[in-house]
C-alpha cells in the first residue's frame, strides 16, 4: 500500500480536551488508549436501494463480509476503550498502522490523506451543550473505501449523525441510491452543518452582553467576554482545516469520489465557508466588546469623579465660610474685630448665606449642563 500525502495548508491548533501525546522515541504506529475512554460500540448498516441491514457487531471480523459486496456498509465505531478491538478493525480494513494511529490518538488537527483505495478523512465535530451556551468538541475519522465508510468517534454521546441515520433507514432522499463517498459528504454536511446552531447561540450571546456592557458593565462582564473570544477562536482553530480538506475532496482526482458527490460538496464548502465569516465576524464583534467596555469603564469613572467635583465645589465656598466664622476672634480693642459674632441675627445670617451660595453653585452648574450626567449616572447606579 503506497501512501499519498497531500500537505495543507498549515494551521496550529490546540486540542479541546486533554491531550494525550506520545513520548519522545515512541515507534510510529503505536496506539494510546485513554484509561476513561468508552468501550467500542460497532454498528454496522448496510443497505442499497431494496434492502437494509442494520446490527450490532461485538467481533470486529465480521464486518469483513460486507465490505466487498456492491451495496454501501457503514461501519461506525463508537468508543476508543479497547485497544484489541481496534487492532482487529484495523486488520479487518487493512488500515496503515498510522492511520489506526492517526484514528484513535483524538489530537489530530483536520486533515485528509489519501492511500490509493481508501481515502482517511479526520474532522472535528461540535455538539451544543444542553445548557446555555458552549460547544463540546470530538475527532471524528473517515475511512472512505469503494463500498464503505468506516467511521470511529470517541464519545458515543455526543453525535450529529442522527439525520443520516434517519433519511437511510426511511429511504429519504437519494442516499440510498447513491455510494458510500455520498454517505462520506453526507456525514461531513452534518458536521459543518452542526457549527451553525452554535454560532447562533454565540451570536445572541454577544447581543446579550453589548447591553450588558452598555448598560451595567462589571468585572464578570468582562470574564465573560474573555471566555466567549477563547471559544471562538477555537471554533476558527476547528473549522478552518476543514475547509481545506473539503477543498482537496473537490479538487482531487480519487476515483473514489465521483463526479455528482463533488457538486455536492461544493456546497458543503460552501457551508464551510460561511461559518468562517460567521466566526470571524463575532470574534471582531467580541474583540469590539472588549473596547466599548473599557471605555464604558474609563467614563464611568469620569462620571464618578465629575460628581465628586462637583460635590467638593459646591461645600468648598460654605467651608470658607464657616472656617472665618469659626475662629471666634472678639476682642473689643481690636480694629479687626468681626461685628456679626455680637448679632442677634448673626448665625442664621450666616446659615442663610451658605445656603445662598450652595443654590446658586447648584444654579450654575445646572446652567452649564455639568448635573444631568451625573445625576443620570448616580441613578444608574443604583
Amino acid at each position: 500500500m503506497i501512501k499519498k500525502i497531500h500537505h495543507l495548508p498549515k494551521v496550529i491548533t490546540k486540542p479541546f480536551r486533554k491531550s494525550y501525546y506520545h513520548q519522545p522515541g515512541t515507534l510510529p504506529g503505536t496506539i494510546i488508549i485513554n484509561e476513561n475512554a468508552e468501550p467500542p460500540n460497532i454498528i454496522l448498516i448496510d443497505y442499497n436501494q431494496t434492502t437494509l441491514i442494520r446490527e450490532q457487531i461485538t467481533n470486529p471480523e465480521d464486518c469483513a463480509n460486507y465490505l466487498d459486496t456492491e451495496s454501501v456498509s457503514w461501519v461506525d465505531v463508537q468508543g476508543l476503550g479497547n485497544q484489541d478491538i481496534l487492532e482487529r478493525l484495523g486488520k479487518v480494513f487493512d488500515l496503515h498502522p498510522l492511520v489506526l494511529e492517526d484514528v484513535v490518538n483524538m489530537v489530530e488537527r483536520p486533515k485528509i490523506e489519501d492511500y490509493e483505495d481508501q481515502l482517511v478523512i479526520i474532522a472535528r465535530m461540535v455538539i451544543p451543550k444542553e445548557q446555555g451556551y458552549g460547544f463540546y468538541s470530538e475527532q471524528v475519522s473517515l475511512v472512505l473505501g469503494q463500498y464503505y465508510l468506516l467511521t470511529v468517534q470517541e464519545e458515543p454521546k455526543y453525535d450529529c449523525f442522527e439525520g443520516v441515520r434517519t433519511r437511510i433507514t426511511k429511504g429519504k432522499g437519494i442516499i440510498r441510491k447513491q455510494g458510500s463517498d455520498y454517505l462520506a459528504y453526507c456525514l461531513l454536511d452534518a458536521i459543518i452543518d452542526g457549527f451553525f446552531p452554535i454560532l447562533e447561540l454565540y451570536g445572541e450571546h454577544i447581543e446579550e452582553l453589548e447591553e450588558e456592557v452598555i448598560v451595567k458593565p462589571t468585572p464578570q462582564t468582562l470574564q465573560k467576554i474573555y471566555q466567549i473570544r477563547r471559544e471562538l477562536l477555537q471554533l476558527r482553530r476547528a473549522i478552518w482545516p476543514q475547509r481545506d480538506t473539503i477543498n482537496f475532496l473537490i479538487r482531487d482526482s480519487s476515483e473514489l469520489i465521483s463526479d455528482e458527490v463533488r457538486i455536492y460538496l461544493r456546497d458543503c464548502y460552501d457551508h464551510t465557508v460561511q461559518v468562517m465569516d460567521m466566526v470571524e465576524t463575532y470574534r471582531e464583534l467580541a474583540s469590539g466588546l472588549m473596547d466599548v467596555y473599557l471605555s464604558a469603564v474609563s467614563n464611568k469613572m469620569n462620571e464618578i469623579m465629575k460628581f465628586l467635583t462637583v460635590v467638593s465645589s459646591i461645600f468648598i465656598p460654605l467651608t470658607f465660610v464657616a472656617g472665618i466664622y469659626g475662629m471666634n476672634f472678639n476682642t473689643e480693642k481690636s480694629p479687626y474685630n468681626m461685628p456679626e459674632l455680637n448679632w442677634y441675627w448673626g448665625y442664621p445670617l450666616c446659615l442663610g448665606l451658605m445656603a445662598i451660595i450652595a443654590c446658586g453653585l447648584i444654579f450654575f452648574f445646572w446652567q452649564r449642563g455639568w448635573l444631568s450626567n451625573s445625576v443620570r449616572m448616580k441613578r444608574n447606579s443604583k
